[in-house]
């Protein structure tokens, strides 16, 4: 239990903040570039220069600290995407498609969000499971309460077909981190919002064909 007592000008509060917070940012280096599996807690001490003792003080082990690292990823894109959505045009389209590629923007904007998002999450097995659904839930929400019940919408579906989206983008990503030579982040949401209009009915055919509907 940590005490009120001054040590170098901080309370045993903010000590414990402060290192919690110099182990978040190790491991959110280590866990996107060496990999979850492969990080150790020795590893991620002498990266936040803290003793093994002190990290026992902040996380209950490796897992509980991935858990932190990736929700914190999750909790600061979906700001993200919910300040790109609340600032578009009203109509529907207009706020997917900004919710859409401020999502891309900001997970790609730094290399170590997408690889914790898309496949260290993965990678790292049943300990993220339920924080990778409620991930899942939270964006699928996001569509879904922008998009209503749009006209060319299967009557019943706007909810699975948002938890469709959703896998897309992710699955989009995925390709972008592990491809030897990645594709344009332009082409990723290009290719996403014309997915998200071909699921309603919006556009009748792939950007740049005859009679498509232009980004």
């Amino acid at each position: 239990m940590a005490t009120g007592r001054d040590y170098r000008g901080m309370t045993a509060e903010q000590r414990l903040a402060d290192r919690r917070q110099r182990l978040l940012t190790a491991a959110y280096t280590l866990f996107a570039v060496a990999g979850f599996t492969s990080t150790t807690i020795e590893r991620l001490c002498a990266a936040a220069r803290i003793s093994n003792r002190a990290f026992y003080e902040c996380f209950s082990g490796r897992e509980d600290l991935m858990r932190a690292v990736y929700d914190r990823c999750v909790e600061e894109t979906m700001l993200a995407v919910s300040k790109a959505i609340g600032q578009a045009p009203p109509d529907a389209d207009s706020r997917i498609k900004a919710g859409i590629s401020e999502y891309i923007a900001f997970v790609t904007r730094d290399t170590r969000r997408a690889r914790i998002m898309h496949l260290e999450v993965r990678r790292s097995g049943d300990i993220l499971t339920a924080h990778r659904q409620r991930a899942v839930s939270g964006f699928t929400d996001i569509i879904e309460d922008t998009l209503g019940e749009l006209e060319g919408a299967l009557p019943g579906r706007t909810h699975l077909m948002a938890l469709g989206m959703v896998g897309a983008i992710q699955e989009l990503l995925i390709e972008w981190v592990l491809a030897e030579n990645p594709p344009p982040l332009e082409h990723l949401t290009e290719t996403a919002v014309h997915i998200f209009r071909r699921s309603f009915g919006s556009e009748p055919a792939y950007p740049g064909s005859k009679g498509s509907t232009s980004l």
